[in-house]
């Protein structure tokens, strides 16, 4: 039934324990062996294939298109808008009379679609637009620059640029931004890694770029950098790969040349998380998770950036994510945003002492998403929203009326389904609470099929949105529960280091446990529980999957880590040791080794009907996790549920065009579908 792949007798002896490796040659996409291997799987998985359910009404439903929090620039202010029939989001501006004129659409620049816009950053005029794309799913960012007037190309591509920041000084003259070291420079095998932070004035050669930051530091470092917006203070932050703290450094430009910032410790060495916002006032506004696990806004005087005092203390129990000052005011504000258990909230505090003066008022139970001011002051913020019903809107809040409006609403009408959303609690393993967002039809009882998600991992949490393939889901008579398991953000900090490192088994606890309170309180049944998850995710149902086969009825698993002995050695994965742990290491190796999924197949299990979506071009989480995976599950299984891969190419870890998202999501559910009974 499965092709044919061979098992070799590869075992490494590591830390003293004998680790396995049957399949190690399909690590390598240009053997002929492995592309022969591929093709015959793609083969399987449409042979398998029944008739695509879903897809016509995961289409209408993104007809909702969407919509982004505008940045100012004076009165010109930037957005990005997606209308029904487009693939991409365009990115526009519109001038201080209303004119809107269309500045970046992935479309323009290539028709396939193969394009996406990966970030923006306007200079501080709004003269200058900085831009980053990249092609095919790579994630290999080239930097542009136009001109927003004409729409003019001034300089670009500038290679290596991907997660770069783009910090303009005044004029737009020059900017500071990352870039990696030509692979020619960096040993072998290493060329994702080794930023840089550099000086670049527009229109010269790269050539002539001063190097700034990095030199001599660890190669997984990743660098962010700012500028204030009177040009005179510059900020570099260090993060070693994905780790949940920075070291941070000022420079008063005012006093030391762009070239050679005289850089100033804020913090370095500390086991935390902080940012810096330079006030109007001419405080700085501190944003830190240091002695506050569910974070707090400090204030520090630039003179000395390193003595902070409390503005906004930590809150027992909502998460302080995002502010905005207005201070075109009798009395200055700042709006202040939470996330309590997930749900969004926003409350008003005086500038002056912290104290708390009111709320802004929110759509409903939802999530709020960058919240923004203009940057020369106002009386003005705007912020996102959606819920599990509310494709994305922009809310404008005044705070000379206390209201909040409606400013701008995804640009298409949909006929979006009622549905009935819960937020429940359950105990994990160990006891500890977990909340879950039950998402369900309105009418009938269950139980019912049932899809459990969750991510558990780098401080993300998993919060209330706008989805096409949960709301068809439950649309068609199913449950989509979401659970907020340890290793994510949805409690701060100490609730992300609750599920990393040596923790992780807390996540697969949180989401088993999870999935033991749907069948308990008769929401669904084994039989018709799918499991589902992508990235770090794939990782989770990967676990769960060889953990508790039994308690499972389906899987889809999409772009997942699960070799976790030699996940550091392909894509980005030595940059996220400093979540996993690393095997080199003989004290982290355990950790590791207990729960990796590739490593936890058994022969003559029955193991559910597994789904494996994968992406040639990821050049974040290489397919060759699931590729193993994959051979390992089809050559193990005892039972007659298929283990299935869909290996899809031109697409990447990230944004793709809103055809292939569709097709995508119908696949999953098909499956998911036929093998929970839908």
């Amino acid at each position: 039934m499965y092709p044919a792949a061979r098992r070799d007798e590869i075992v490494e002896n590591l830390h003293g324990t004998p680790v396995p490796d049957p399949y190690r040659w399909l690590e390598d996409p240009e053997e002929p062996e492995v592309k022969g291997w591929l093709l015959a799987q793609e083969e399987l998985f449409r042979a398998q294939a029944e008739p695509v359910r879903f897809k016509e009404r995961i289409a209408e439903l993104l007809r909702s298109g969407s919509v982004g929090v505008p940045v100012w620039r004076g009165e010109r202010h930037f957005f990005s808008r997606r209308t029904p029939d487009q693939e991409h989001a365009v990115y526009y501006v519109v001038e201080a009379d209303g004119t809107e004129r269309a500045l970046i659409d992935p479309m323009a620049i290539d028709p396939s679609g193969l394009t996406t816009l990966d970030a923006v950053q306007p200079d501080k005029e709004g003269r200058l637009l900085a831009y980053q794309i990249s092609v095919g799913g790579d994630e290999e960012s080239s930097l542009y620059i136009i001109d927003v007037s004409t729409g003019t190309r001034v300089e670009g591509p500038i290679d290596r640029c991907r997660y770069s920041p783009v910090a303009w000084l005044p004029g737009g003259e020059a900017y500071y931004y990352v870039r990696r070291l030509p692979s020619t420079e960096v040993p072998e095998g290493e060329s994702q890694f080794h930023r840089r932070v550099y000086l670049h004035r527009v229109g010269t050669s790269t050539e002539d770029d001063v190097m700034i930051f990095g030199d001599g530091l660890k190669m997984t470092n990743y660098y962010g950098v700012s500028v204030s917006r009177d040009g005179r203070w510059l900020q570099i932050s260090a993060s070693e790969g994905t780790a949940p703290r920075n070291d941070l450094w000022v420079a008063d430009l005012s006093s030391s040349p762009a070239e050679r910032p005289e850089l100033t410790v804020v913090q370095e060495g500390v086991d935390a998380q902080t940012g810096l916002v330079f006030g109007r006032d001419g405080r700085i506004y501190v944003h830190t998770d240091r002695d506050a696990p569910r974070a707090r806004v400090c204030v520090a005087d630039p003179a000395d950036p390193s003595v902070w005092t409390d503005l906004i203390p930590e809150d027992p129990e909502a998460v302080l994510t995002d502010f905005a000052i207005l201070d075109d005011l009798e009395r200055p504000v700042m709006v202040v945003g939470w996330t309590r258990h997930a749900l969004s909230e926003i409350s008003l505090h005086s500038l002056e002492s912290g104290e708390r003066v009111g709320e802004v008022p929110t759509p409903g139970l939802g999530t709020i998403g960058g919240i923004s001011e203009r940057p020369e002051g106002g009386y003005e913020a705007w912020f996102g929203y959606t819920d599990n019903t509310t494709p994305p809107t922009i809310q404008r809040y005044d705070a000379r009326t206390g209201e909040t409006s409606l400013w701008a609403a995804s640009p298409g009408a949909v006929d979006v389904p009622a549905v009935r959303t819960e937020q429940v609690t359950y105990l994990s393993k160990d006891g500890t609470q977990v909340r879950m967002l039950v998402i369900s039809p309105v009418s009938g009882e269950g139980p019912r099929p049932t899809i459990l998600n969750g991510y558990g991992g780098f401080g993300i949490s998993m919060t209330p949105g706008y989805s096409a393939s949960i709301l068809t889901w439950v649309e068609a008579g199913g449950v989509y529960a979401i659970a907020g398991l340890r290793g994510g953000g949805e409690e701060g900090e100490d609730w992300h280091r609750a599920g990393m490192l040596g923790n992780k088994q807390n996540v697969f606890d949180d989401f088993h446990a999870a999935a033991e309170h749907l069948i308990a309180t008769g929401v669904t049944t084994s039989a018709q529980l799918a499991i589902s998850g992508g990235s770090n995710g794939g990782l989770l149902v990967g676990a769960a999957l060889t953990q508790r086969p039994e308690l499972y009825a389906a899987v889809a698993c999409s772009a997942p880590l699960l070799d976790m002995i030699r996940y550091e050695l392909f894509g980005l994965g030595a940059t996220w040791n400093v979540e996993y742990g690393s095997a080199e290491d003989p004290a982290e190796f355990p950790w590791l080794w207990a729960y990796s999924p590739y490593h936890h197949v058994r022969e003559g299990v029955s193991y559910p009907a597994t789904l494996f979506t994968v992406f040639q071009s990821d050049t974040r989480v290489h397919p060759l996790h699931a590729w193993k995976m994959c051979a390992a599950l089809q050559h193990a299984t005892s039972g007659s549920a298929p283990i299935l891969l869909r290996n899809e190419g031109e697409v990447g870890h990230g944004a793709r065009s809103v055809s292939r998202t569709i097709d995508l999501a119908a696949d999953q559910l098909t499956f998911l579908a036929r093998h929970t009974g839908l």
